[in-house]
């Protein structure tokens, strides 16, 4: 009988540690989504109507209303895009070029916006694609500060697709939208 004790304390000792054990294991990670094709939606020609914020983080409401078209075109076989956007607006016509580069190992988009008047490279955003939402996230100099800065894509369809940009001086608490796309398809 006192060896049956010994063996019942010893299944004990050891039913103790095992959950002591898996107590102190942290949780398996959850398995990393491939986010490779989250912008193949993007790919072709689009007609764009944009509404753009005069003065962002100003208290004021003054949009600007332009027209224009969007091409995409696969870079690397998908892992990159670049977009072309020309614009007609009340103050004249522009023109900007949007490289979107994949990283696989960080399963993150970034991108990156150069505008042709001035040539000058934005900080750049970096984000990803969680249930048909895409958001990306950076940093960028507005009214001699830094504040936040946030893309998304959302309502995306096979021929339609809304994009905005939108400012943070708060930490990301508040959001103003600053920039403000809805797309529809001329061409695959």
């Amino acid at each position: 009988m006192s060896m049956l004790k010994t063996l019942g304390g010893t299944l004990s000792a050891v039913a103790a540690c095992a959950a002591v054990l898996a107590a102190d294991t942290p949780p398996a990670a959850p398995a990393v989504r491939d986010g490779a094709h989250d912008f193949d939606f993007n790919f072709g020609v689009w007609k764009t109507h944009i509404r753009r914020l005069k003065e962002p983080l100003s208290g004021a409401r003054d949009y600007v209303e332009m027209n224009g078209t969007v091409s995409v075109r696969k870079v690397w076989g998908g892992r990159a895009q670049l977009e072309e956007i020309e614009v007609d607006a009340p103050g004249g016509h522009w023109e900007g070029l949007t490289l979107f580069l994949y990283d696989p190992k960080a399963h993150q988009w970034s991108q990156t916006y150069v505008g042709s008047a001035d040539a000058t490279i934005t900080p750049g955003m970096i984000g990803e694609f969680r249930d048909g939402r895409g958001e990306l996230y950076g940093q960028e100099p507005l009214h001699g500060r830094t504040v936040l800065v946030r893309g998304v894509w959302s309502d995306i369809k096979p021929n339609s697709h809304h994009f905005e940009i939108a400012y943070s001086q708060d930490g990301g608490r508040n959001w103003e939208p600053s920039f403000i796309a809805d797309l529809t398809r001329l061409q695959p």
